[in-house]
């Protein structure tokens, strides 16, 4: 904890409404290039589109309604601050738990298919060995500041979302419904429920940016433009992306492996096509976009959860320099590279999906909450249709729940005895009695 007499640390405001365009799709856009492919082994293609249909649904009206908090409260603890205000110590131990999970997994998933997309073009290149390296390089980049971070997450995403459109328009002369319809599985609410994780994968993380609120330029206004912004681009590009390679030839060659996008294009136009190749080499964009924020992601949250207390004080200190969470990268860097040691990369995108619908349940009932307990709260933006639409996310969000639980057992007592053991200690310690060290932060007048 960090001591009373000192001021709470604080970041810089730096971020536009298009740098937080590019942080919104750039944290996600990894999920159109891999990853979602696992969900057509429990589905087929047919049984996966009904399932990233509902998790369309479930990201349009929970968005819609996140974007009300996030804008009312731009703290970078983002839903742990939510439901911290709405629930007290307990309910923002529980967010900040979740949201850690989630950003502390999703980054070794997509380092293992940086290796795996690399591996593919160089043979000779080790998977585990380029994974590993680049934890190392964008811890880096990180470490020299928002502004800097920015810029290239705005670079890298605007190449990231201009290569899935050339792969659009290069697939899309050999798109066949057969193909598509082909060696059908029996589309029931097994085989959907079972594919929803993989279906999240599409848009896991856009709720990251609620981690760089503190560092937005008039938030009131940015977060939202940032945040709508990047769900349509995302909708697009993810069912565009996900219907034409299934109806490319046989997709169950595409349905376990991390590169499943230059492995569609060798099939229809040769594995050693210049396209092909020139394809996977910028591929590593779209990861590396993807990679870069969610790093921003869980540094952000390492650092809020240290400042008010619930981690060591010492992962909330900033660099004097760059005003950068140094120790929150690092430390999130060493969990990352543990999680890449176990080489299971659709069990680390289903702990990542865990934590994340956890916490969107968390979210959903601290919007309900905070409307109750304080209706004056300045809301610049409000979810529309309200209590329609975040009652949509929220029923969504359980069922996908239900659905991993269901389908991950192990995973999911894992996922849920650490949060026990945690939660134990907490209270144990006396912890939730005390109030925050930086309740102040909480407070939007006080971020603006």
């Amino acid at each position: 904890m960090l001591p009373d007499s000192l001021p709470a640390p604080t970041l810089q405001k730096a971020l536009t409404p298009l740098q937080l365009w590019a942080i919104a799709v750039g944290l996600v856009i990894s999920g159109e290039y891999f990853g979602w492919n696992y969900g057509w082994a429990v589905a087929g293609p047919v049984g996966f589109l009904v399932a990233t249909s509902l998790i369309t649904v479930l990201y349009v009206t929970f968005i819609f309604s996140f974007t009300e908090l996030t804008a009312a409260i731009p703290h970078a603890g983002g839903p742990f601050a939510y439901s911290y205000r709405a629930f007290g110590p307990l309910g923002g131990l529980v967010a900040g738990y979740a949201t850690l999970v989630e950003f502390l997994f999703a980054p070794p998933a997509i380092a293992a298919a940086l290796g795996s997309y690399a591996h593919f073009l160089y043979p000779v290149v080790p998977v585990l060995g380029t994974a590993l390296s680049c934890y190392v390089v964008f811890i880096g980049i990180n470490l020299l500041g928002i502004k800097e971070s920015a810029r290239f997450s705005l670079v890298v995403t605007l190449l990231a979302v201009a290569e899935l459109l050339v792969y659009m328009s290069l697939v899309a002369p050999h798109f066949k419904a057969g193909n598509f319809l082909a060696h059908p599985m029996p589309v029931g609410a097994a085989g959907i429920f079972a594919a929803l994780p993989f279906a999240i994968w599409f848009y896991l993380a856009i709720e990251g940016v609620a981690m760089v609120a503190e560092e937005v330029q008039d938030p009131r206004r940015t977060i939202p433009k940032g945040y709508l912004c990047g769900l349509g681009t995302l909708v697009v590009l993810a069912l565009g992306v996900m219907v034409l390679t299934g109806g490319l030839g046989d997709w169950r060659r595409l349905s376990s492996i991390d590169y499943p996008l230059p492995e569609a294009l060798g099939m229809v136009l040769g594995r050693q096509s210049r396209w092909t190749q020139f394809f996977a080499s910028i591929g590593l964009f779209g990861l590396i976009a993807s990679f870069h924020g969610t790093i921003i992601g869980y540094s952000r949250q390492v650092f809020a959860l240290a400042r008010s207390g619930y981690l060591p004080g010492f992962l909330a200190q900033l660099n004097p320099r760059f005003r950068t969470p140094h120790w929150s990268l690092v430390a999130g860097g060493v969990v990352g590279a543990g999680a890449l040691l176990t080489g299971t990369t659709a069990q680390v995108i289903i702990l990542s999906v865990l934590g994340a619908v956890v916490m969107y349940a968390m979210s959903l009932l601290s919007l309900f909450a905070l409307r109750r307990k304080e209706p004056h709260l300045e809301r610049p933006f409000t979810a529309p249709f309200y209590p329609y639409f975040p009652l949509i996310a929220l029923v969504l969000t359980l069922v996908s729940l239900a659905a991993i639980i269901y389908y991950n057992w192990w995973l999911s007592v894992l996922f849920f005895a650490l949060l026990g053991v945690t939660l134990g200690v907490y209270v144990l310690l006396g912890r939730h009695r005390q109030p925050l060290p930086t309740d102040a932060l909480l407070a939007p007048t006080e971020l603006l």
